[in-house]
């Protein structure tokens, strides 16, 4: 029994609180662990604001328990301990504590609620626009397990370089069309599949944030997964973010994800400004006239309805496609759909600069 517990104790003494540097060992966190015929229960105890992080720590026990002692069964419960709750420690958690990136003015997650929506092709124009707007950029690829910036880049074949700085590798971004790239893409082959639980993920994204060396940005864009994933969580509970731009087509399917999206940067527990909302594949033009093949003005429609600004629309165009498929993003081109792209990012400038001024 006792090298049970020896191992147990090993274990959790491996798993942080979140955005602490104290573990489940050392926080004091551990109340009982019980031994129940072959199951182990383990019950943590949280104060009230470290309950909001119940379900990350849970997932982060299982994932490191299931890896360390896969044989064995276990449980964990969680029960608010007034002992901590009525002494809160310096290295508690606190509501508004999060990691402000040095020398990067702006960062903003491009967000969509699901998938194929064109998130990726509007935060690659949005880098490039900005840019040409004379801004330094740099654009994080946070679709851990499905990352498509190397592909609109062309930096496939590419992997970053790495340098030494205080006994801790640090990524050297590759830099395309004057912006600044991470990617998991670049890092791991891309014929390799990455297959993490939502824990290594998290760890995964922070790293592309902290052990970047970015230098000076004006703008860090971030390319969010579909959907309101640990990601998310991690990306909003971590890092000061200046806002979110949510990303819709205009039909209800959208929309509806679209509307998701909205209630989780408003959360309490995530709270980030919306910029507000871009339209995209909003109509198709032929000879001047618009065809609207996936409905009219839906994106306009939810962003009254949850008084968020209404950045523009992105029209179908065939010359978008092509650019991303051929890694030059439209935007780098003179034609009508990088002025689009011109415009949106004028918007989302300015927003930025009332939102920071108020």
């Amino acid at each position: 029994m006792k090298d049970s517990k020896d191992k147990v104790i090993d274990i959790l003494s491996e798993i942080k609180l979140p955005n602490s540097s104290e573990d489940l060992i050392s926080s004091k966190c551990i109340d009982n662990i019980k031994y129940d015929k072959e199951l182990t229960i383990i019950t943590i105890g949280l104060n009230s604001s470290e309950m909001k992080y119940k379900e990350i720590i849970k997932r982060n026990c299982l994932f490191h328990f299931e890896n360390k002692d896969p044989k064995s069964n276990y449980e964990f419960e969680f029960v608010i301990d007034k002992k901590r709750s009525d002494s809160i420690s310096n290295n508690e958690i606190k509501k508004d504590e999060k990691i402000k990136i040095k020398n990067i003015k702006n960062i903003i997650a491009i967000s969509s609620g699901k998938g194929g929506v064109g998130k990726s092709t509007i935060s690659s124009n949005i880098s490039v626009s900005l840019a040409k707007l004379g801004y330094k950029v740099g654009l994080v690829d946070a679709d851990i397990f499905g990352p498509s910036i190397p592909t609109m880049f062309n930096t496939e074949n590419e992997q970053p370089n790495y340098k030494n700085i205080n006994d801790k590798n640090i990524i050297i971004p590759i830099e395309q069309y004057g912006i600044k790239l991470i990617s998991m893409g670049n890092i791991i082959p891309k014929e390799k599949a990455i297959i993490w639980r939502g824990p290594m993920a998290s760890s995964a994204l922070k790293q592309l944030f902290t052990d970047v060396e970015w230098k000076s940005l004006d703008y860090l864009i971030v390319d969010l997964p579909p959907g309101t994933s640990d990601i998310h969580i991690t990306l909003s509970q971590s890092f000061e973010i200046t806002g979110t731009i949510i990303v819709s087509t205009p039909q209800k399917v959208s929309t509806i994800d679209a509307e998701k999206a909205i209630s989780m940067f408003r959360n309490e527990n995530t709270n980030i400004p919306i910029i507000g909302l871009i339209e995209n594949m909003s109509y198709f033009k032929e000879n001047d006239n618009k065809h609207y093949l996936f409905g009219k003005g839906g994106g306009k429609e939810i962003s009254i309805k949850h008084s968020i600004d209404f950045l523009g629309e992105v029209p179908i165009d065939n010359s978008i496609s092509q650019s991303c498929d051929n890694g030059y993003p439209v935007s780098l081109k003179d034609n009508y759909i990088s002025k689009v792209f011109k415009e949106l990012s004028k918007n989302i400038d300015e927003k930025i600069m009332r939102l920071k001024n108020k």
